[in-house]
């Protein structure tokens, strides 16, 4: 699921800050990162890339649910990774995304 380079800075993160209870604690480690904080830290990371467009968490999200679905994952697995209750909300959003998909190929 995560590329080999992304698991490796993980696994290196895990080692150096050895986090007791998250993986990404907020300011007071027993307290997971805030949606705040996320969002600062998307933002730098995308400026860092310079990448021009709006990037928030909920656009890689998105990035996320569309390349496993092009990468052929059943659309119920994706359900579940993104804690969808309906299957109907998982469906709707990659209609959206071929649809745009279509779109932007005949443009």
């Amino acid at each position: 699921m995560l590329s080999p380079q992304l698991l490796q800075l993980l696994r290196d993160w895990w080692r150096a800050a050895r986090p007791p209870v998250w993986l990404f604690p907020g300011q007071n480690p027993i307290n997971p990162i805030t949606p705040r904080q996320l969002n600062r830290a998307v933002t730098v990371a995308k400026d860092l890339a310079g990448v021009a467009k709006r990037i928030s968490p909920h656009t890689l999200r998105h990035s996320f649910a569309t390349h496993l679905l092009e990468q052929g994952v059943d659309i119920r697995v994706i359900q579940v990774l993104l804690g969808h209750a309906k299957l109907e909300t998982t469906a709707l959003a990659s209609s959206v995304r071929a649809a745009l998909s279509g779109a932007h190929a005949r443009a």
